[in-house]
Formats: structure tokens, sequence, C-alpha cells
């Protein structure tokens, strides 16, 4: 598939470029709901939630790990500007079901000095870093 028409993907967070390709299709976790965006797409700007972006290319799927944004696409390119992203290779399972744990065992306890909200965020984090290295 030499002539297959492809879109530049950029995603980044304020500490580093963590990926840049192009790819043939990315799907996002939109703060609505997933969407898919291919080459061409017309022009938008969302908030994205935390979740898995799944980049499909060359018949292969990459999951990368976000924890919220937001996505701009314009011109076949997609720019992903996520609070942290991590490819599923570069997940560490070990310390992210450590951070699960924690954040289970705050909202167990529930004592005043807890901030269920935070806890709440962390444990979805964790939970999503886990899925995403599946």
């Amino acid at each position: 598939m030499a002539d297959e028409k492809l879109q530049r993907l950029e995603i980044v967070t304020p500490v580093r470029k963590v990926y840049t390709e192009d790819v043939r299709m990315v799907v996002l976790p939109g703060s609505e709901g997933e969407f898919g965006v291919l080459p061409d797409h017309a022009a938008l700007v969302s908030a994205l939630k935390i979740g898995v972006i799944r980049v499909h290319h060359e018949g292969k799927v990459t999951k990368i790990a976000v924890s919220g944004g937001f996505v701009e696409v314009r011109d076949s390119k997609v720019t992903v500007l996520a609070n942290s992203a991590e490819r599923q290779d570069q997940i560490d399972v070990d310390r992210a079901t450590a951070a699960k744990e924690r954040a289970e065992q705050r909202l167990a306890t529930q004592g005043a000095d807890i901030d269920v909200i935070r806890a709440e965020m962390a444990l979805k984090r964790a939970m999503n870093r886990l899925k995403s290295a599946g």
C-alpha cells in the first residue's frame, strides 16, 4: 500500500514529544466519547479524557495511555497536547499496579484527610496505564 494516504500524528506533553509519525488512522478518547480520525478529516479541536489513543499504521495498532489534554486536527495533521502520555511498551506495569493499589487503599479508608477526588483520578490513571500496557 505504498500509495496509502497518511496523516501526521504528534503527541506531546509538557515534558517531551512522545510520538511523531505518519499514520493511517488515530482513535482518540474524546471528552464526549471515542472518535477516529483519517487523513483529510474536517478541522476540529476537542478535549481529551483519561484513556487510550490507538494508532493504526501498517497493519499494527500502537496504544498510548493519556491522562487528558486536547487534540487539534487540521490539514491531515493530528496534534495531541496531553497532560501525560506513555507508549504501551514504555509503561512500568509494576509501578502502575502499585499506584492502583495505593489509590484503592486511600479510597477504602476515606478518612477526613483523604482527598477523594484526587484518589479517584489516581486510580483512573493507573487503571488506564494498565489497560494500555495490555
